[in-house]
């Protein structure tokens, strides 16, 4: 079985030859020394941001726990559907959680988010830009206002940009004390394995949040192979568009074979986002095919119970998938559509 429910890049980034030397010529019987400075310098380098402001941890996952333990102690404010985890880190410390549910079109209704945020006066309102599971983007007038209102209430604002380097535009986000930036190399990086979550804001509020860092927050051979690829820009460029040619391949092959018949939304992701009953059927084939697509039979959202999201593969299986879906088409949907 293919896996393609993770939303991880199907590739590494680095040859197996790179990644022995690099094991080999780790201290991994030594507590690591100035190997955590070298990803601040090199990550910095590469995104073009201040070392200074930039802090790393084991996976965005553990930034989003250390948000909800240190970051007052009002509700907590996101979407719904979202990134799960923020619904799983409140529960852990006791923490108010209240999700916006989505339209039955599957937009969300931003006037009602303002609302919210006046009325509920949450400590943190965090969300995926862009949407996790959706794909979708939010409007940059949105998260303006969205940003001054948490300001104005005393809370924290928490972009979770996991997938912020499959947008095509450059987006310039407001700044301030307030705001928290989330990037991760697990998914355009193709580093998912070794769990290196970035996070990066003002001074102040990146003190606060390392205030409650461990002493060694990664372990010393991620951060040697992130360092060895991003000291590499030009190489590393190359595998972020190879990704992002993925992405827009698995677009094309689904809006190419079925687009005309299966509700998708547009994605700025490496992932699609697929709904309906025929898109269930479709799923349930795929599966049958040896691919594995992320399905929610376990959410009690309604936006999720007959939606099937596909995650980039390889070119080649990008290819089988497509012979899969006409296949789908010539032989199962001509039955559906006379039932």
């Amino acid at each position: 079985m293919i896996r393609i429910d993770k939303n991880e890049s199907p590739y590494r980034a680095l040859t197996e030859d790179e990644i022995a030397k690099i094991a080999i010529d780790t201290q991994f019987n030594q507590y690591a020394e100035n190997e955590y400075q070298d990803l601040q310098t090199s990550y910095a380098a590469f995104n073009q941001l201040d070392p200074e402001l930039v802090s790393f941890a084991n996976g965005s996952d553990e930034w989003i726990q250390k948000a909800v333990i240190i970051l007052g102690e009002g509700p907590v404010l996101t979407f719904d559907p979202d990134f799960v985890m923020y619904d799983v880190y409140a529960k852990q410390f006791g923490r108010e959680i209240v999700k916006l549910p989505c339209n039955e079109d599957l937009t969300f209704d931003y006037e009602a988010v303002y609302e919210q945020i006046k009325e509920l006066r949450p400590s943190v309102f965090i969300f995926s830009q862009p949407n996790n599971p959706f794909g979708t983007l939010h409007p940059l007038d949105f998260i303006k206002k969205a940003a001054k209102l948490m300001k104005e209430v005393g809370g924290y604002f928490i972009l979770d940009e996991a997938y912020g380097e499959f947008v095509d535009e450059v987006i310039e986000y407001p700044t301030g004390d307030h705001i928290i930036r989330l990037r991760t190399l697990s998914k355009v990086y193709g580093l998912a394995g070794l769990r290196i979550g970035v996070a990066t804001s003002t001074r102040s509020t990146m003190d606060l949040l390392d205030s409650i860092a461990h002493p060694y927050p990664l372990n010393t051979f991620s951060l040697n192979v992130a360092v060895h690829l991003l000291n590499q820009p030009e190489r590393l460029e190359s595998f972020i568009d190879l990704n992002r040619k993925l992405s827009k391949q698995l677009h094309s092959v689904f809006e190419e074979e079925v687009g005309d018949i299966i509700p998708m939304l547009e994605s700025h992701t490496n992932f699609l986002f697929t709904y309906g009953d025929d898109a269930m059927a479709l799923g349930d084939y795929i599966v049958e095919n040896g691919f594995l697509p992320r399905m929610y039979p376990e959410e009690d959202s309604q936006a999720l119970k007959k939606a099937v999201r596909y995650s980039i593969a390889k070119e080649d299986q990008l290819e089988e998938i497509r012979q899969i879906i006409k296949k789908w088409r010539d032989e199962q949907w001509p039955l559906r559509k006379n039932a």
